[in-house]
């Protein structure tokens, strides 16, 4: 097993370097994908790169989504001879220190897909946490119960032909839809999935925290995603049934503590 740790980041303003320090210290494998950034934060990661020759940074001409950018990093790192790549947000959200519990993990169980599920501090938006009940109660059904414990969270390890084979399903994807879609088109390829309880950090503005989502946009994104995976869970409703038959998820009965 050979992974990589995935960040893609657009304009995310001095966050960039305090994340990808971060992550150097826990892994030594880290790859940066500037999605059309315009905001010059990757030239604050000059400095790491002395010290660091794992770091890559990959830049993309324009501005393309999350998922655009996940997928040319998943590309470039298979072709690297990369075995599983873990996704981390570049805004300082996810918790570096629990790179090596995922690692672990994976290591346990290498043909697994690793799904952090998100510990809210008391900062955390309310209508953030809510919010994405709704998305989760769609991908419950959209899998028949295959086990994704959140559909939004973006802290995950993946097994690289199952995540490229997720993007190759589907020409969407690409955006803020990417952590979604591909969570329900994994389960519907019948990969084990784990669920890991991660803590997750909302970072004020004069902290320097960067939000790129936004409320109506996005929400419609979501919204016709999930009318279009509903139409695909139809299709394949006989195949799913037949997996939950079988026993479904077969990691669905492991726990992973938050500790």
């Amino acid at each position: 097993m050979r992974p990589v740790i995935l960040i893609p980041s657009y304009n995310t303003g001095r966050l960039l370097k305090t994340t990808v320090a971060q992550a150097l210290a826990q892994w030594p494998d880290v790859w940066v994908i500037m999605d059309g950034s315009t905001d010059g934060s990757a030239d604050a990661l000059d400095s790491l790169r002395q010290n660091h020759p794992g770091l890559k940074i990959l830049s993309l001409p324009v501005n393309q989504g999350k998922g655009a950018a996940v997928l040319a990093g998943a590309q470039a790192a298979q072709q690297a001879g990369f075995t599983h790549a873990l996704t981390m947000d570049a805004d300082g959200q996810h918790p570096a220190d629990w790179i090596p519990k995922f690692m672990e993990l994976a290591r346990t169980h290498p043909a697994a897909v690793l799904m952090g599920t998100p510990v809210f501090g008391p900062e955390a938006p309310l209508v953030r946490v809510r919010g994405r009940q709704i998305s989760n109660l769609w991908t419950h059904v959209e899998t028949l119960g295959w086990g994704i414990g959140d559909s939004l969270f973006g802290m995950r390890l993946y097994p690289l032909p199952e995540l490229l084979e997720a993007f190759r399903g589907t020409r969407f994807a690409r955006r803020f839809d990417f952590d979604t879609e591909v969570a329900v088109r994994v389960c519907w390829r019948g990969v084990p999935v784990l669920n890991v309880p991660t803590p997750v950090r909302y970072i004020s503005a004069a902290e320097g925290g960067v939000s790129q989502f936004r409320y109506v946009r996005d929400n419609a994104l979501l919204t016709w995603m999930h009318a279009r995976l509903m139409a695909g869970f139809a299709l394949r409703l006989p195949l799913l049934l037949w997996r939950v038959l079988q026993g479904g998820n077969p990691l669905r009965s492991v726990r992973v503590t938050a500790t």
